[in-house]
Parts: structure tokens; sequence; C-alpha cells
């Protein structure tokens, strides 16, 4: 699914599930959200690739939310990876 559905000329990947501490408090980093460390990786990339599970929409998640807002404000190419 993200094989099939990668960027054209997209050379790395940067997935926030395993960069950003899952099960720890974060408060701290994330006390402004357009300077945390997510928000940072965001703009430095050129794309970002949604991948949805067939549970839940990712954007029932408020995390996931601010990422598309992001995204979208700086004029990312979001694509949605399809099988």
């Amino acid at each position: 699914k993200v094989l099939s559905s990668w960027p054209r000329g997209a050379r790395h990947a940067w997935c926030c599930m395993l960069a950003n501490p899952q099960n720890l408090n974060i408060g701290s980093m994330l006390q402004s959200p357009k300077t945390s460390p997510f928000a940072l990786a965001l703009q430095a990339s050129r794309y970002v690739l949604v991948v949805p599970n067939r549970h839940r929409s990712v954007y029932t998640r408020l995390w996931c939310g601010y990422e598309a807002y992001v995204a979208s404000e700086d004029a990312k190419t979001i694509q949605i990876a399809t099988a």
C-alpha cells in the first residue's frame, strides 16, 4: 500500500508514529504545536503520505487533523495511500 503510493521523486520518510514517543508525557514538546519536533519535520517536507487503516479514519485523532491542517496550510503535496 505504501510503496505503491509513494510520491515520485521522494527518497526519504519520517514516520511520526515512530519518531514521537507514544506512551510518554510529551507535553513539554507540545507547548507550541507549531514548533514541535513533528511540525518542524513536516515543514521541511515536500510530500505527505497519509496511510489510512480500515478500522477508523485517521482524522478522528486530533493530532492527525492537525497534521492535515499544517500540510494544507504549507501547500504540501498530500497523497492518500491506496492498495
